[in-house]
C-alpha cells in the first residue's frame, strides 16, 4: 500500500513504520506523477461537493501564509518560522516536486501558466517522495533559487502550519485548493494563519495597478482618486504587492502584538490541533 501511495512509510535504520495519511496533504499529492484526466475529474468532483468547505474550515491549521523576504523592512524582526529562506536552510533534506493542484487543473483545461516544479518536501516526507520517484533532492541554494522564481511569478508561499513543516507550497489563487476556497470567502484574512498585512502610502501611490495584478486574493482595488486600497478582510499578508510596486507605495507590516500567532512546534502538534478543532478529545 505504501508503494501504491495509499500509506505513508517511515524508515529508520532497520525499523519501518507505517501510518495513514489524509486526503490533503497526502493521497491527492502522492498521485501527482500518475495524475490522469479521469482522476483529475474525480478529484474536482470531490472538491466541489464537499472538500472545498473543509479547506476553508481548516485553513488556519493546515497551511499558513508567510511573507516574501524582500517585502519585509530590514529593520523588522522576522521570526525564523515566518522566513521561507530560513526554513529551507534549516531543512536537512529538501525534495522538490510538481504542484498537484496546478497539474490537476491543467488536465481539466483550467490551469494558469505558472511553473509546476515548485513544491518542497522536507525530512521523512521528502524521503518518502524520493523512495516513490515523486520528486528530486536539491540543495538549499537550489531551493532558494526556485523560491525566488516563484515570487517573480507571483506565487504565494505557504508552508505547513508548524515551525518545522514537512513541506512548503508555492500557490496561485486560481489552482490552489486552499487559496481557491478562500477566494470564495468574504473575509479570507480571518481564516488564514498570517502575521502580516499590506498597507498603502496613498501619497506615493501612482495607481499603476501592478499590485492588483499580483494579488491572489483580490484584496486590492482602486479608489475614486485612482490610488490603491487594501481590503483588510481579504489581505493574507504574502507581500506579492510590495516587491513589484514601482513607487514603493506598498509595505508589509506586522499585525498588532495581540493578534500575532506562533505556529505549533512540530507537525504532530499541528495534527493534534486540527483534530481538536474537529471535536476529538485527547
Amino acid at each position: 500500500m505504501a508503494r501504491r501511495k495509499l500509506l505513508f512509510r517511515l524508515r529508520k535504520g532497520d525499523t519501518v513504520k507505517y501510518g495513514a495519511v489524509p486526503f490533503v496533504h497526502g493521497l491527492f499529492e502522492f498521485h501527482t506523477t500518475e495524475m490522469s484526466q479521469t482522476l483529475a475529474e474525480l478529484m474536482e468532483q470531490y472538491y466541489q461537493e464537499g472538500f472545498k468547505q473543509t479547506m476553508v474550515d481548516n485553513a488556519e491549521n493546515f497551511l499558513r501564509t508567510i511573507p516574501i523576504q524582500k517585502s519585509i523592512d530590514v529593520t523588522q524582526h522576522v521570526a525564523a518560522f515566518d522566513d521561507a529562506c530560513e526554513i529551507l536552510k534549516n531543512s536537512k533534506k529538501i525534495v522538490v516536486t510538481e504542484c498537484t493542484c496546478r497539474k490537476q487543473k491543467h488536465l481539466l483545461g483550467k490551469s494558469c501558466e505558472k511553473p509546476l516544479e515548485v513544491c518542497f518536501m522536507f525530512g521523512a516526507m521528502g524521503q518518502y517522495y524520493i523512495d516513490n520517484q515523486m520528486g528530486r533532492e536539491i540543495t538549499a541554494d537550489e531551493a532558494i533559487d526556485i523560491l525566488k522564481k516563484c515570487h517573480e511569478e507571483g506565487l504565494v508561499t505557504q508552508p505547513a502550519t508548524a515551525q518545522n513543516p514537512g513541506g512548503m507550497c508555492n500557490c496561485c489563487g486560481c489552482c490552489c485548493g486552499v487559496l481557491g476556497s478562500l477566494n470564495e470567502h468574504p473575509r479570507p484574512a480571518e481564516m488564514v494563519f498570517s502575521n502580516y498585512f499590506a498597507r498603502v502610502d496613498q501619497e506615493a501611490c501612482t495607481g499603476c495597478e501592478t499590485c492588483m495584478d499580483r494579488c491572489q486574493m483580490g484584496a486590492i482595488t482602486l479608489t475614486a482618486d485612482e490610488v490603491a486600497h487594501v481590503n483588510p478582510d481579504r489581505c493574507i499578508g504574502c507581500g506579492l504587492c510590495v516587491t513589484t510596486c514601482p513607487s514603493e507605495a506598498m509595505a508589509l507590516v506586522p499585525k498588532e502584538t495581540d493578534k500575532q500567532r506562533t505556529p505549533p512546534k512540530t507537525g504532530m502538534d499541528q495534527m493534534m490541533t486540527m483534530a481538536q478543532k474537529r471535536g476529538i478529545q485527547f
